[in-house]
């Protein structure tokens, strides 16, 4: 099939969008409470290759010790914004690890940090090459690909392949959505990338799909539970890719999902949601990332526990840095 080279999928280019790296060490509890239930995780490394398409698939796994053949572990699967790489993420990654959920934080190799190295004069060809459509599609096969991997080795028995969640960030969140059935037209013919091992999503500043019209047509066949995230600065601004925050939200409600969530976090910036701790506001970055962290388990053992209590509580624990809470379910 003809693969356009126009960047209508790719998503939010801002120049040191993640930069931040990962590190390695457990996350620190928040508070009392926190180290009371936080479980011990591993981190491990690997570095896979698709000799199909003879592309490196770097990822980083966040498994928890409690993970076992007897007692297999939900997966989420991230994907980075542009210019990240498998170390980013961490304190999503070690947070969902130490409350039960393992996370496999892949590393996209046509769009991640290598788009900061070279001439700096070449910087805004690099991202334009990292925003063209066959990189948008082939990470979404780099997802595919990774599950694969992880899920026919010596690691399998210990992951539930039942629960499996995908989640990503600014370009990451576009990479989500079309693993979970969004759905492109190419000559009159979708773009097959559905993933169906993908039962949830977890999309943090979603970007439209540029140069696309009807973002239902797009966004429709997205059936599976969604939560969204977002703030009122989380604005894309670079050369020919203006995105202001109102896109976060028309993504939401374009998405099918019949049961879906909306968070808006008062101020903030699209980066907020990176490991960078002063984007947005030093004490609100922290608090967002408490907050989003406090969220997303909640949603998480909402699709796979049946358990919404802390779902409905989330909007008032954290009301003084909330604009806009919305749930939708059947």
């Amino acid at each position: 099939m003809r693969l356009q080279r126009r960047p209508l999928l790719a998503l939010g280019l801002a120049l040191g969008l993640t930069l931040a790296g990962g590190v390695t060490a457990r996350a620190q509890p928040a508070d009392a409470a926190s180290a009371a239930t936080e479980a011990a995780y591993r981190t491990l490394d690997f570095d896979w290759l698709d000799g199909t398409r003879q592309r490196s698939v770097p990822v980083r796994l966040y498994l928890p010790e409690a993970a076992s053949a007897d007692a297999p572990v939900p997966l989420v699967v991230f994907s980075h914004g542009i210019g990240g790489s498998r170390h980013g993420y961490s304190y999503l990654g070690r947070f969902w690890a130490s409350q039960g959920y393992a996370s496999l934080h892949l590393q996209h190799v046509g769009s991640d940090r290598g788009v900061w190295a070279g001439n700096p004069f070449e910087i805004v060809a690099r991202l334009q090459g990292a925003a063209r459509e066959s990189e948008a599609v082939a990470r979404v096969r780099d997802l595919s690909f990774a599950l694969d991997q992880l899920l026919a080795g010596e690691l399998a028995s210990r992951l539930d392949a039942q629960r499996i969640v995908a989640a990503g960030h600014s370009y990451g969140a576009n990479t989500t959505l079309l693993a979970a059935g969004a759905s492109v037209l190419r000559d009159g013919v979708p773009l097959q990338l559905r993933d169906p091992r993908i039962k949830a999503v977890i999309v943090l500043s979603a970007p439209p799909f540029y140069g696309e019209a009807a973002p239902q047509q797009i966004l429709g066949p997205v059936s599976v539970p969604s939560l969204h995230v977002t703030a009122t600065d989380d604005v894309i601004r670079i050369p020919g890719y203006y995105s202001g925050a109102d896109d976060r939200v028309a993504v939401f409600d374009a998405t099918g999902s019949p049961r879906k969530t909306l968070a808006v976090f008062a101020g903030g910036s699209h980066s907020i949601f990176t490991d960078r701790a002063g984007s947005g506001g030093l004490q609100l970055n922290a608090q967002v990332k408490q907050a989003t962290r406090a969220l997303s388990i909640a949603f998480l053992n909402s699709v796979f526990k049946g358990d919404d209590g802390a779902l409905a509580a989330w909007p008032q624990q954290f009301a003084d840095i909330v604009a806009r809470y919305t749930r939708s379910s059947p």
